[in-house]
């Protein structure tokens, strides 16, 4: 007969050991490693378990399942809708994840009051009580013309831990949609391990995700984030989930990136933004616009970018400042941009252009809190620190799109006719890009292209007074 046994789990990326470890042999994370009681297996004559709701499962040919696809709910909040690939599918299981204050319950509570005008929503809260949440619903709902507060009805809330409860909720009041926050405090009553361990985790969200199959409930999970950044709990979370999001930004910064890293209904690396508000997350329709908003037109060491966050083109400022060192050794600083990419872009103006950067302390900046991971920003960077170098400003109607290479050519990058789409929209007049090596989708008319076959000609472009 099997029996209990105890084991040592790490609660980073759930490596299994038999003794304890002060330092975990798979991920080097310190102190992470937990023990956890393992039940005894039931006997080959017990009753086995039956995957979700349904019973027994049963082989199908293909061709008899119908294939028709089912129709999104579809959201008034339209950034949110564009990151789900343009709504919520039935029977889908969301995670969503970020750092502690971000607004995560405040963006999912919004999505639930404005769902529950129509079907029931049963929100699952393990971390806050019942008036700290209608607290927060009275400052985010709309009002009347009398100034009093309007909630929906059928927006239903349950405090509770215990999953076995939860089911019982779900079972009772069969809503559309299930929000669980956070999936750290559930836990189930026949596992003896803490909340938030890696077991409690793992098998939470798998019953989670068998109700959401088997009866078509959406499912929202709500998860927290490890000092890296990344979801807490095993990296079985996210595989197991349908949709993984991130809610980032800045604590001193009002504006919000919803941006999706896993979708099975749509495209990945999408992006919606937000900005924060009294009143909960307000959506915003043209980030473009808002992080140019501020722009000093003509100052030296600025350039406009246009980088692709999933589908969306986005403009964005890029900054760049270069001083005389007061250190022996020059220092490189990269915020918002790649840091190897710099030093490439730096060594490439240094080699190639001719710019006397090994002394100067370079600086580098993107406006509004963006990260920039694509290489398509290489151009707007190495154009805004040469800017700051010779004290020239950029053109104020020319946006700047290539990727850099080590002999200081220009290389042509993906979607280069919907980047050049929205910089017209925004009102630029020119755009310096890599010069074609073979036909393709023609450029749009209402801008002008002006291609360069190297870094050294794109900059003779850029700057007003060098512009031959």
């Amino acid at each position: 007969m099997a029996k209990s046994y105890t084991r040592y789990v790490c609660q980073e990326c759930g490596k299994t050991a038999s003794r304890l470890f002060g330092r975990c042999p798979s991920c080097e994370s310190w102190d992470s490693m937990i023990e956890e009681l393992v039940e005894a297996e039931p006997s080959a004559g017990s009753k086995s378990y039956s995957r979700g709701l349904v019973g027994s499962s049963k082989a199908r040919p293909l061709a008899d399942i119908l294939g028709a696809q089912e129709d999104r709910v579809p959201l008034q909040m339209e950034e949110f809708a564009r990151v789900l690939g343009g709504g919520i599918v039935p029977g889908s299981v969301v995670l969503i994840g970020g750092d502690p204050g971000i607004g995560k319950s405040t963006l999912i509570l919004q999505m639930a009051m404005e769902l529950a005008k129509d079907d029931i929503v049963l929100y699952v809260s393990g971390e806050e009580s019942e008036r700290q949440i209608k607290m927060r619903a009275d400052r985010i709902a709309h009002k009347n013309d009398a100034g009093d507060v309007i909630l929906p009805k059928k927006l239903l809330l349950v405090t509770e831990t215990n999953l076995g409860s939860i089911m019982q909720h779900i079972a009772e009041q069969k809503p559309a949609l299930l929000i669980i926050d956070s999936i750290q405090t559930m836990t189930l009553p026949n596992m003896e391990s803490a909340a938030g361990s890696i077991s409690q985790v793992r098998e939470s969200a798998s019953q989670l995700r068998e109700i959401a199959k088997t009866t078509g409930l959406t499912v929202f999970i709500i998860g927290h984030v490890t000092k890296e950044g990344a979801i807490a709990g095993p990296r079985v979370l996210e595989h197991i989930v349908d949709t993984v999001l991130y809610l980032e930004g800045e604590h001193f910064q009002s504006y919000r990136l919803l941006r999706s890293v896993k979708n099975r209904y749509g495209a990945t690396s999408e992006v919606g933004v937000f900005e924060m508000q009294e009143r909960g997350m307000v959506e915003v329709r043209n980030p473009s616009e808002v992080f140019l908003a501020e722009r000093m037109v003509n100052a030296p060491g600025s350039a406009v970018a246009v980088t692709m966050e999933g589908t969306r083109p986005l403009l964005v400022e890029v900054q760049g400042l270069t001083t005389p060192t007061s250190f022996g050794n020059p220092r490189r600083t990269a915020n918002g941009i790649n840091f190897n990419r710099l030093l490439i872009i730096v060594a490439v103006l240094t080699r190639r252009v001719g710019l006397n950067l090994g002394n100067q302390d370079v600086i580098t900046n993107v406006v509004s809190g963006l990260k920039l991971e694509e290489p398509a920003a290489d151009l707007a960077v190495a154009t805004a620190l040469a800017s700051s170098m010779k004290d020239l400003p950029t053109r104020a109607d020319t946006v700047l799109i290539g990727e850099i290479g080590l002999s200081g050519e220009l290389r042509m990058v993906g979607q280069m006719p919907a980047r050049l789409k929205e910089a017209a929209k925004l009102g630029f007049k020119r755009a310096i890009v890599p010069r074609r090596a073979r036909k393709g989708e023609p450029w749009p008319e209402n801008i002008e292209i002006l291609e360069a076959r190297s870094l050294r000609d794109a900059l003779k472009l850029a700057f007003v007074d060098e512009e031959k």
